[in-house]
């Protein structure tokens, strides 16, 4: 009888959806926003410059704050297994970049890692670690910029290779 239950659980097992594809960061990773994060500053136009997400190198995203903590979100949302629209709005919810989007980027809590002190080059992620992203105000970055921004990617527990240049 043992046997016959445990032969039925492999079968089931066997016929459940396939486990998720793994994330873009180490499982457990730490992660940290940008302490002194500033939306007005963060607010406008950015090009992905590094993505997680195949085919969104250059997509562009308008971040247009209100003023109150709030953004209008348009563009390209990177943060798919492919690019999709990007629409709605995201709040400024948390201490340092941490952002809630209304319907773009799945959802998800969008954290700012990083950003250079003259707002030129920033990198965006999830806690899940479901995407991460380069943004930079023109393409292509300084190459300071962009090593650093994958330092920090690193850092924050992204897997090297995970996250296209």
């Amino acid at each position: 009888m043992r046997r016959l239950i445990w032969a039925a659980a492999l079968g089931l097992a066997a016929c459940a959806a396939p486990a998720p594809a793994p994330g873009l960061r180490e499982d457990g990773a730490w992660i940290s926003s940008a302490a002194l994060f500033d939306p007005a500053r963060f607010a406008g136009r950015w090009k992905v410059a590094a993505s997680g997400t195949p085919g969104c190198a250059g997509a562009t995203q308008d971040w247009a704050y209100d003023g109150h903590g709030g953004y209008a979100l348009s563009g390209v949302d990177c943060s798919g297994a492919k690019p999709a629209v990007l629409a709605g709005r995201a709040v400024v919810t948390g201490p340092g970049g941490r952002i809630t989007p209304d319907t773009g980027f799945g959802r998800e809590p969008v954290w700012v890692l990083w950003v250079d002190q003259d707002y030129r080059v920033a990198v965006l992620g999830t806690p899940s670690g479901r995407f991460g992203m380069v943004l930079a105000r023109d393409l292509p970055a300084r190459a300071d910029l962009r090593t650093a921004a994958h330092e920090v990617l690193s850092f924050n527990g992204y897997l090297p290779g995970k996250i296209g240049r």
